[in-house]
């Protein structure tokens, strides 16, 4: 079958991730929130154990090149970083990361000129042998579960 690289199917596959994501952070045990506009880049809001809300942007990767499995590009950083996180899901090598505002401000690269001035970049893995693998400086990142979330 031939893969569909409409738009459709780009937009489909973030929010079918989105939805994924905020499953597994319901299983977590996570009260969370969808707002019902996702303009302010804000996918969802969770409030944690201990009743601290934190806003949340979900990010994914679909495409099958090894090179830039989790290549997240031309992302617009959210203004306010306390309480922001960013959850980034590479389906080609199935691993997830979890950054803080603050710490996706640190390890991104930001776009100095260009169309996509002022946007940030990130990439989590590297390529051998046409094998993604995550790379070692973001391992502090790597999560299985929303725990992150509830410190």
């Amino acid at each position: 079958m031939e893969k569909d690289t409409s738009y459709r199917s780009s937009a489909s596959f973030g929010k079918r991730i989105e939805y994924n994501v905020i499953g597994r952070m319901l299983m977590d045990g996570l009260d969370v929130y969808i707002p019902l506009v996702d303009d302010h880049g804000v996918d969802c809001i969770v409030k944690n154990k201990k009743g601290k809300f934190i806003e949340i942007q979900i990010k994914a990767r679909s495409e099958k090149q090894t090179d830039r499995a989790a290549l997240f590009a031309n992302i617009k950083h959210h203004e306010e970083i306390k309480n922001y996180y960013y959850v980034f899901w590479s389906e080609t090598m199935k691993c997830m990361w979890i950054l803080s505002g603050e710490e996706f401000q640190k390890e991104s690269r930001e776009l100095k000129s260009g169309a996509n001035a002022g946007s940030h970049t990130i990439k989590f893995n590297g390529c051998k042998n046409g094998e993604a693998y995550p790379l070692e400086k973001y391992k502090k990142y790597l999560a299985t579960d929303f725990s992150r979330f509830n410190k």
